[in-house]
């Protein structure tokens, strides 16, 4: 699969993927838009650059990438299209009579590596994926893009503490740290602190490699990842990526009620980042 290294054309590819995110689901009713958006930067970013994948979604020696945020999952699916491993037809129906669901089920056929409609299950899994691959001696690298309210269940800490043990070094966790859950912020909730501090603290004090990064910035992004390229360490990787939930819709950023509200004609008409 054709990489694109310039910062540019993956801004570009970021824009239309966020149009086409925004187009489907409006048009279809599907309300989980503002965390989808906010994670859209990072997945351009690990399809279209960083991943080892190629034609055959089932290629045993693929880079696997666990999104257990899966109801923020539009992005995903616009970009599985885009690259070929959904029918165009189905994410065009998406929330219809599609099978893509609103929350992604796995469907290894069509690159969607495991179902995380249960938050904290996703990382647990990853794990798992990692662990068989170093058990077999396999080099491909395992990627999870979790949310940083998600990371409130305490499975997700079980299988952080089972990756240190392990020395499980191909292992990539990318937070999608939007500062937003479904009912309000981190900090109302349960963070006792920034919650972005907060996060890189405890994944610090487990033992993970601590990377923190701007989630919509591509040149920040990449040389976040370029630095594990040469990584020579034991520990499972965390990427702490600061986003914005809501992402590309002005009237909805960081704007609690949109966790899984369709914004209006109105609200769309009130500006949007990725163009007309």
């Amino acid at each position: 699969m054709k990489k694109i290294k310039e910062n540019t054309e993956l801004e570009k590819k970021a824009d239309f993927i966020r149009k086409r995110l925004v187009e489907v689901a409006v048009e279809n009713g599907a309300g989980h838009i503002a965390p989808s958006l906010s994670c859209v930067d990072i997945l351009i970013l690990l399809y279209y650059h960083i991943l080892n994948i190629g034609d055959d979604p089932e290629w045993e020696g693929r880079d696997r990438l666990v999104f257990s945020k899966a109801h923020g999952a539009y992005g995903l699916y616009a970009i599985l299209a885009d690259i070929g491993y959904i029918r165009q037809k189905d994410w065009d129906t998406f929330y219809q009579t599609s099978f893509l669901k609103g929350c992604a089920e796995q469907s290894l056929q069509h690159g969607i590596e495991a179902g995380c409609g249960s938050l904290g299950h996703g990382l647990p899994m990853a794990v798992g994926i990692a662990f068989g691959a170093k058990l077999r001696r396999k080099e491909y690298n395992s990627y999870c893009i979790v949310g940083d309210g998600e990371m409130q269940e305490g499975s997700n800490w079980e299988a952080v503490q089972f990756a240190v043990k392990q020395q499980l070094n191909h292992l990539i966790i990318i937070i999608d740290c939007n500062g937003l859950q479904a009912m309000d912020s981190l900090e109302e909730v349960l963070s006792p602190m920034d919650s972005y501090k907060d996060l890189s603290c405890k994944f610090n004090a487990f033992g993970c490699k601590v990377i923190r990064c701007a989630g919509h910035d591509m040149a920040e992004l990449k040389r976040s990842f370029e630095e594990i390229r040469t990584y020579k360490g034991n520990q499972p990787i965390a990427i702490l990526a600061k986003t914005t939930k809501g992402y590309g819709i002005c009237a909805i950023e960081n704007v609690v009620k949109f966790h899984f509200r369709v914004p209006t004609a109105e609200e769309l008409a009130m500006g949007v980042r990725y163009g007309k």
